[in-house]
C-alpha cells in the first residue's frame, strides 16, 4: 500500500482495538477504509461494531498527538520490502484470514509472497536442551528444503534456531513478533531479524512504536498458527507458551505434531501431554511432509478461491447491473424491468455476481452487499 492517505487512515485504525470479520465486513460494502470515519455510531452499530467506534475514531483525527504519530510512522514506510496489508488486500493470507479472530491488518517487512506459501509452524522451548536444539535444527532444515516457509516468532530457543536452519538452508522463514516492527524483541536476536528480512520477513499486527507487553504473546501466538498448515512442537513444558500455540492451532483445525522424549524429561512433557490430546507424535520431518502434502493442496484451494473472488472485476454492463439491486429484498422481476435486458442475460449475470459476493440470494430476490 503506497497511498498515503489511505495508508494514513489505516494507521489510525491500527491504533484501536476492533475485529477483523467486523472490519471485513464493513469493507464488504465500503471498500475505502476512508469511508469508516465518516459513520456514525448508529451505522456502524448495524455492522456488528461496539459502540463508541465512531467516537474514537474522531477522537484519533482531532488528537494533535496521535496525527503527528501517524506521520511519524508514514515515515517508517520507506523502502519498497515495508508493507501494510489490509484484512481486504489480495495480499492478506487466505489461511489467516479463516480463524476465528484474525488480525485487522498486517505489517510487514521482507518479501509479502511469503505470506501466502506453505507455512509449517515451529515452537518450542526458550531454554531447550541439546537434544531439543538439535531436533530444531534438523526438522527445520529437512522441511525447509521440502519447500516449506517456516514460521516461529522469533523468540530464543527453538524459535530462532528453527529460523536460522531455514536461512542457512537458503530458504524463506517467517517471523511473527508481538511487537511493533520498528522494534525487535529480544534485543539479541536484532542480526536475525535482519537476516529475515533479507530471505523472509518480519510479520506483526502491532502498531509501531508498539513495545513488549506479556498480552501480546498469546496474541501473537494464534497468528503464528493461523498462518501454518500446521504446528509443530519440539519441546515444551507443562506451562510452555508453545502449548498456547498448540491449542490454537487445534481450534483453527490445524494439525499439531510433537517430537516425543524421556520421561524424565521436564520440556518432553508439554509434548506428551499434546500427544495425548491427539497431536501427532512424529519422529522424522518426513513423516511432517507427508502430512503437508495433502494440507497444502488444501491451501492451494483456498489460496485459489481468494484469487478468484479478487480477479473477477465488474465491467460497464456488470455495474449497470448491480446499481439495479438495492440493498434490501429485490425482486428478479424487478431487476428485469429496470435493467432492460433479457432474463437469460440477466441470470448469467445475476450468477456471476453471486459468486464473487457483490450480491446474495434472498427470499424472493437479491440483495446487494456492496
Amino acid at each position: 500500500m503506497r497511498d498515503s492517505t489511505q495508508l494514513s487512515h489505516w494507521l489510525a485504525i491500527s491504533q484501536i482495538n476492533v475485529s477483523g470479520h467486523k472490519l471485513l465486513q464493513y469493507l464488504t460494502q465500503h471498500p475505502d477504509i476512508s469511508s469508516i470515519f465518516q459513520q456514525s455510531d448508529k451505522q456502524l452499530q448495524r455492522f456488528g461494531f461496539r459502540a463508541g467506534l465512531a467516537d474514537k475514531l474522531k477522537a484519533i483525527q482531532a488528537d494533535q498527538a496521535k496525527q503527528q504519530k501517524i506521520e511519524q510512522d508514514l515515515a517508517w514506510f520507506d523502502s519498497d520490502d515495508k508493507h501494510l496489508i489490509p484484512i481486504n488486500s489480495p495480499d492478506y493470507p487466505a489461511l489467516l484470514k479463516q480463524i476465528a479472530d484474525p488480525p485487522k491488518l498486517l505489517f510487514v517487512q521482507g518479501n509479502k509472497a511469503c505470506l501466502s506459501q506453505h507455512q509449517i509452524a515451529i515452537v518450542g522451548s526458550r531454554n531447550p536442551s541439546l537434544q531439543g536444539k538439535s531436533n530444531a535444527i534438523v526438522f527445520a532444515k529437512s522441511m525447509a528444503q521440502a519447500g516449506a516457509v517456516i514460521t516461529s516468532g522469533l523468540a530464543l530457543g527453538v524459535d530462532g534456531y528453527a529460523h536460522q536452519a531455514a536461512l542457512d538452508n537458503n530458504s524463506p522463514t517467517i517471523a511473527v513478533a508481538g511487537t511493533g516492527l520498528d522494534r525487535v524483541y529480544p534485543a539479541r536476536h536484532k542480526q536475525l531479524a535482519e537476516q529475515i528480512v533479507q530471505k523472509g520477513a518480519l510479520v506483526s499486527e502491532f502498531a509501531l512504536g508498539t513495545g513488549v507487553r506479556a498480552g501480546h504473546f498469546p496474541a501473537r501466538n494464534r497468528i503464528i498458527s493461523g498462518l501454518s498448515l500446521g504446528t509443530l512442537v519440539v519441546e515444551a513444558t507443562i506451562k510452555s507458551g508453545s502449548l498456547i500455540t498448540a491449542r490454537l492451532a487445534m481450534e483453527q483445525g490445524r494439525e499439531v505434531f510433537a517430537i516425543p522424549g524421556s520421561i524424565h524429561n521436564p520440556l518432553a512433557r508439554g509434548c506428551h501431554r499434546l500427544i495425548k490430546q491427539g497431536a501427532k507424535l512424529v519422529e522424522t520431518g518426513e513423516e511432517i511432509i507427508e502430512e503437508l502434502a495433502a494440507l497444502a493442496q488444501w491451501q492451494n484451494q483456498q489460496n485459489d478461491q481468494c484469487k478468484q473472488s479478487i480477479e473477477f472485476e465488474l465491467d460497464n454492463d456488470y455495474q449497470q447491473l448491480l446499481e439495479q439491486i438495492d440493498y434490501d429484498q429485490t425482486s428478479m422481476d424487478k431487476i428485469i424491468k429496470r435493467s432492460g435486458l433479457e432474463i437469460e442475460v440477466v441470470s448469467h449475470m445475476i450468477l456471476l455476481l453471486e459468486l464473487n459476493d457483490y450480491i446474495a440470494s434472498v427470499p424472493g430476490g437479491y440483495q446487494r452487499l456492496r
